[in-house]
């Protein structure tokens, strides 16, 4: 097998394996959690859910990427590729669209108290999972478009306007779709980055302009988790908008060339897929109830694990 085969196959194993594992262990933690306790803040609603769209965009992304630089080819047929492809375009759809709700939470929640928003803070929890429901089915209408285009590879061709995935392939058949497909999905993805963004500089004007205000908050009950989680939303934040500038970055360049190269479409999955696989450890390692319930997890399975090994001394 070629190096640079190798090198690129053992990077899509260990980011698709190290991401799946990290979601899964937010995801136990997060059911822990909600099952044992009997308020669960919003924000942590909202977090878990984030790892269960990140790990459904791995699934169905990175899963089939690594099975395809390996040499496994022939993997779906036209009805697979339609349902993988619209499944993964669900949930990279809504990885973008729960990180702009949780960070537009976020700031409405460490905003200061005024007539606009005396009414709404108090309604903000019981919205959350309205707004997961409704972003759900938006994206499941607007992304109806993507198994349209989608089918398994043909004897080895690649039209031109065509996404070629390896696995898959999303023939546009035309200049005019290809663009048109490219372009609204970009004006979707920049809009809500946009508000991920402006809210999150709204949240660290905030903390930066009233210091004693958030020192007071952190002396009231449910201050100091509301910062932290404040802190969580930033990183989460810039971490997202880092690597949506290199995927769509790659995405301009594709969409002034007829045929893409195998290796740039690589390079954009790779890159797309670097949130889904990091922002778990991110959670884990700033939400101490995530980081307490998978500790204690690791405590409970430690005493077996020694029993066995004096049992076989």
């Amino acid at each position: 097998m070629d190096l640079c085969v190798t090198i690129k196959g053992v990077s899509f194993l260990l980011q698709t394996g190290v991401g799946i594992l990290g979601n899964v262990m937010v995801l136990l933690a997060y059911a822990h959690i909600i099952y044992t306790e009997p308020k669960v803040l919003p924000v942590d609603l909202i977090l878990c859910h984030l790892a269960f769209v990140n790990l459904m965009l791995l699934l169905t992304r990175g899963v089939p990427q690594t099975m395809t630089v390996f040499g496994l080819t022939d993997l779906l047929n036209d009805p697979g590729c339609k349902v993988l492809i619209y499944a993964y375009r669900i949930g990279r759809a809504l990885s973008i669209c729960i990180t702009c709700i949780l960070s537009v939470f976020q700031a409405v929640t460490v905003a200061p108290a005024g007539p606009r928003l005396s009414r709404l803070k108090p309604a903000l929890p019981s919205l959350v999972l309205p707004t997961i429901v409704g972003l759900w089915l938006l994206n499941m209408a607007i992304c109806v478009a993507a198994p349209l285009f989608s089918m398994a590879p043909r004897n080895g061709t690649v039209p031109a306007f065509t996404l070629n995935l390896r696995f898959c392939h999303v023939d546009f058949r035309d200049s005019l779709s290809y663009v048109i497909n490219g372009v609204v999905f970009s004006v979707r993805d920049f809009a809500f980055v946009g508000l991920m963004v402006g809210s999150s500089g709204y949240i660290l004007l905030l903390l930066h302009r009233h210091s004693r205000l958030v020192r007071e908050m952190r002396r009231s009950k449910g201050a100091g988790a509301e910062t932290r989680a404040a802190k969580i939303v930033i990183t989460l934040v810039v971490l997202y908008v880092l690597f949506f500038g290199i995927d769509n970055a790659i995405w301009i360049y594709m969409l002034t060339v007829s045929k893409v190269s195998p290796v740039v479409t690589d390079m954009k999955v790779f890159f797309s897929s670097c949130y889904a696989s990091l922002s778990p450890y991110f959670i884990i390692s700033s939400n101490k109830k995530v980081k307490a319930k998978i500790a204690c997890a690791a405590v409970r399975d430690q005493p077996s694990v020694d029993n066995q090994e004096s049992s076989d001394k």
